[in-house]
């Protein structure tokens, strides 16, 4: 749905919610010819703070932020047009009704891949080979090898589940370490599997023959808690799980029991189910109000950062590119090429 304003030479103002600096720097930078005016708001987004949007004809969103029905409503009822989202998941909006509402909600499909990819290759290389636990250490000036004990890497069997672009790169690099592949897609392309000397096999066997299982698929309804303790108790013992994808992917009740079985031997994330409201903010008490993130924050077998996969110059510019890109199709009433599907 275009709104009336929409013709060349009119400004259109954008307020960014969940703003950090490098947002402020990036998208200030790239918006700067750009005939629209940016807000940086550092509030997240919710039913509540939506009232800010009063006066825009467009916000960006981050991948925390809430976009439920209440606040598509309270957008709405702002005057909002535009919802771009500065992430390429896009499972936190509420589509079917944003699509009744007649808000138009982009996303950015790509940015970046090997961002994403290299950080699940330095969490994978990084819990197999306990540098969380050897930094810790040195940090308290101890440099005794006492629990240091790693894995190598070269010769395991590495199963990608998802093989879109990021699965593709992190893939691509395991090739450099001398791993076997195996590949999970409900939409296989054997081309890229053969070039890869690479085979696509089933989930259950994924789980069931990998010493590394890595995630790169999107949340959906059908993906949900898709990792619970049916595919853990698949697992060889002393494997391990990699998650930059989505936290909602893995059910954290079950991963906790597989680590503390020995079904698992370590798990590195970047994600986490219930992050809303957790990450991207400081806890002034150094703690979270959530007992099973606490034990996953406390767990010596689980290196976990704070949803940072993407964080990387490149993919912050592509992103602020690509959104670019779409404010000004929306603002010229042209076309949107990175609208988000109104229904799965």
């Amino acid at each position: 749905m275009l709104a009336s304003w929409t013709s060349k030479g009119i400004y259109m103002r954008v307020a960014f919610f969940s703003a950090q600096t490098h947002d402020r720097e990036v998208f200030a930078e790239i918006f700067a010819a750009s005939t629209s005016q940016l807000s940086f708001l550092s509030q997240p987004l919710d039913a509540r703070s939506a009232r800010d949007a009063v006066g825009y004809q467009a916000i960006c969103a981050f991948v925390g932020d809430d976009l439920g029905a209440e606040t598509l409503r309270a957008l709405k009822d702002a005057g909002l047009s535009l919802i771009a989202l500065r992430s390429a998941g896009y499972d936190h909006v509420d589509r079917k009704v944003a699509h009744e509402l007649g808000l138009d909600v982009v996303h950015v499909p790509s940015y970046s891949p090997e961002s994403v990819a290299e950080h699940a290759v330095a969490l994978m290389l990084g819990i197999m080979r306990q540098v969380h636990h050897a930094y810790a250490k040195c940090q308290r000036r101890d440099f005794r090898l006492e629990g240091l004990v790693g894995e190598t890497l070269h010769g395991k069997t590495v199963g990608v589940v998802g093989t879109g672009q990021i699965g593709q790169a992190f893939a691509r690099m395991l090739t450099g370490f001398g791993c076997n592949i195996l590949l999970h897609d409900l939409h296989p392309e054997p081309a890229f599997a053969q070039r890869l000397g690479a085979s696509y096999v089933t989930l259950e066997e994924i789980f069931a023959r990998a010493n590394v299982v890595a995630l790169h698929l999107p949340l959906t309804p059908s993906t949900r808690h898709l990792v619970g303790a049916p595919l853990l108790s698949r697992m060889t013992p002393g494997s391990y799980l990699v998650n930059t994808a989505r936290g909602g992917l893995v059910d954290t009740g079950a991963l906790l029991a597989a680590l503390a079985n020995g079904q698992l031997r370590g798990a590195a994330l970047d994600v986490y189910e219930k992050e809303a409201g957790l990450f991207f903010c400081q806890h002034a008490d150094g703690v979270c109000a959530d007992p099973l993130l606490e034990q996953l924050l406390d767990h010596p077998s689980v290196l976990l950062t704070g949803h940072m996969a993407f964080l990387t110059r490149q993919a912050l510019g592509a992103i602020a590119v690509a959104t670019l890109k779409s404010c000004e199709e929306f603002r010229l009433g042209m076309p949107l090429s990175y609208r988000v599907p109104s229904s799965a």
